[in-house]
């Protein structure tokens, strides 16, 4: 699929015309010497609607945006086009965005047709029709001066976006740590981007116990991804880390219910992953040091223990309670590890970390926590601007002792059915070493779920654009 600026004076052989339009009662609209007056009661530009027909040998599609479209409804209503409709898509269709003023409607129109070119069926066999979709040509009529980078822009976001969607929708016998380790290890050929890969041994030589203990009941070894874009002069630091339990048993805890679903349990993992090739294939002007701790969290004889205390990469000690509440515990080592090696401005993790906060909020918004409100705000609103919403949740000290132990500094569970989301953040704060600017983002509910573009649950990419925005704003 390719996109181009339709110049004035250029000429398109053209096989069809798609125009978006605001709701109204009459919708019309000339092609080259001729006008188009809709019956209102076959298409009035009502949300989630499409009208298509043929004239003169062209198709023509309309799309209705609603009376006032957001980022995700219109980005919602173009996927459904490659989604649902990719049989009347086909040769090079003129994209009439002339009416458009806002750059933002041209990056969800963009990413939208993108994203909807994506199917689950990576293991399917035989001929399943695919489209080639690299047949598909879309000229670009826009009256936006900057429509050339805002279309460059665009498919680097649903690029990234899709990435993100086939490394948690793919299995965990494919996903596995050394699979997220071998992807990070190519995104180092992009332009200052370096990547460091620990293995079990290099791992436990740094002092990664808690990370190390997770994974200690799999023969899939674990991996500690360390990836860094440093461009020149770089404005701000952000740190970023990721949650990746590429499959999660619970571990002696088992899980009763739900398991089938536990590949996505890596869902923080490739956010932050495919925020970081956003971020480097832009070249933005910030410097990102990402850090994904990959392990399988499995059963077998030597898998780690209810009751057992583990040492951290912070020196301090931590009473396993719940072996399922695992996620935490890579997180700890390698928030401590983020802060003593690479001393981020900003410090913000993505995880799939309890059902907690999908009790609280559902599958449309994530749980948000930080002490910093200048960083919570930005956050929302970089969330607000392309429908990837969180909402907070309070980080008060009061929840801390939830978390204390008799045997060890601080355990990993306080097991009651309470302030589940809350006081696993007050954990994962513990091992920030006071950092100022910290943020956690529980995406449990938002990372992976239903929609109408697939018939089982699937990756929303959850987060990836959100941090591009976030950086933007900075």
């Amino acid at each position: 699929m390719k996109f181009s600026i339709q110049s004035a004076s250029a000429s398109l052989d053209i096989s069809g015309v798609i125009v978006p339009f605001l709701e109204s009662e009459n919708i019309q609209f000339s092609w080259e010497e001729t006008s188009f007056v809709i019956n209102k009661n076959l298409f009035a530009g009502k949300k989630d609607s499409m009208h298509a027909f043929e004239s003169a040998g062209k198709l023509f599609v309309l799309v209705g945006l609603g009376k006032e479209p957001d980022f995700k409804s219109v980005q919602n209503s173009f996927r459904r086009l490659t989604a649902k409709n990719s049989d009347l898509l086909n040769g090079t269709l003129l994209l009439d965005l002339s009416s458009i003023s806002d750059a933002w409607v041209l990056e969800a129109i963009v990413t939208g047709l993108k994203l909807g070119t994506y199917r689950l069926s990576h293991f399917k066999s035989g001929d399943l029709g695919l489209k080639d979709w690299n047949s598909l040509s879309f000229g670009v009529k826009t009256q936006l001066s900057n429509a050339k980078a805002l279309l460059i822009q665009a498919e680097k976001i649903a690029a990234a976006q899709l990435e993100t969607f086939r490394m948690v929708d793919l299995p965990a016998n494919t996903v596995t740590p050394q699979f997220l380790a071998d992807w990070a290890l190519n995104l180092g050929k992009l332009a200052n981007v370096s990547v460091q890969v620990l293995d079990e041994v290099q791992a436990a030589e740094q002092g990664l116990k808690a990370f190390l203990s997770v994974g200690q009941g799999s023969k899939r070894a674990p991996r500690f991804i360390i990836i860094d874009y440093h461009p020149s002069d770089a404005k701000k630091h952000v740190g970023l880390v990721g949650k990746g339990v590429t499959f999660d048993t619970g571990g002696l805890n088992i899980k009763t219910q739900g398991m089938v679903h536990m590949k996505c349990d890596m869902g923080g993992a490739a956010t932050v992953l495919g925020a970081v090739q956003l971020v480097a294939s832009l070249q933005m002007p910030h410097r990102v040091t990402a850090i994904v701790p990959c392990v399988e969290n499995a059963v077998d004889a030597n898998a780690y223990l209810p009751s057992d205390v583990i040492g951290s990469y912070s020196g301090k000690t931590i009473e396993v309670i719940d072996t399922d509440a695992e996620g935490r515990l890579i997180l700890a080592d390698g928030l401590t590890y983020m802060v003593r090696n690479y001393k981020p401005e900003l410090l913000i993790d993505f995880a799939t970390l309890t059902g907690s906060a999908v009790g609280t909020f559902g599958y449309s918004c994530a749980a948000l926590f930080s002490k910093n409100e200048v960083l919570l705000k930005q956050l929302q609103e970089a969330g607000d601007t392309v429908g990837e919403r969180m909402w907070p949740l309070p980080m008060w000290d009061s929840y801390q002792s939830e978390m204390d132990s008799d045997i060890a500094d601080i355990k990993n569970y306080h097991g009651k059915p309470f302030a589940g989301a809350i006081t696993a953040a007050k954990f994962l704060e513990y091992f920030t070493e006071g950092h100022g600017a910290y943020a956690h983002i529980d995406i449990a509910g938002t990372a992976f779920g239903d929609s109408e573009f697939a018939k089982t649950k699937h990756s929303t990419a959850y987060g990836v654009h959100l941090f591009l925005k976030l950086l933007e704003n900075l």
